[in-house]
């Protein structure tokens, strides 16, 4: 069983999803400060100074009680659709960029076509026909 486990960890797909984890913490580090920093203040600005991340209910009049904080969740919101904006034209980006590595060059002009597949065939008929 430790073999089989050193053969699944060692595979490319589990060290490129570990890479990915890992990265993605970070990613997430710099939206949260992103969004924290820079456009929540400029939400406040059409919001009249409103902070989201203050925003909270009381669920109880007692000091100390516990809060409903749905400004929190409209920061997580904010963080989520900016993070799947970057995704989007990230992996826009990749297809994009593995399309054109991908791409069949193109015949050039002028150059003599290879044969098509049926006179490949009648070729490979023919010399079967010989022997």
């Amino acid at each position: 069983m430790l073999k089989e486990f050193k053969d699944f960890i060692a595979k490319g797909n589990v060290m490129d999803m570990a890479v990915g984890i890992i990265i993605g913490a970070a990613f997430t580090a710099i939206v949260t400060s992103l969004v924290d920093d820079l456009i929540n203040p400029i939400i406040s600005l059409f919001t009249g100074g409103i902070d989201f991340s203050s925003m909270k209910v009381a669920l109880s009049s007692d000091p100390g009680a516990a809060t409903f904080n749905y400004g929190s969740f409209i920061n997580a919101l904010i963080n989520f659709l900016i993070v799947a904006w970057v995704v989007f034209i990230l992996v826009k980006i990749v297809n994009r960029v593995k399309d054109a590595a991908m791409k069949k060059e193109e015949p050039v002009p002028g150059a003599p076509a290879g044969p098509t597949q049926e006179e490949l065939l009648t070729q490979i008929r023919d010399a079967l026909v010989r022997k």
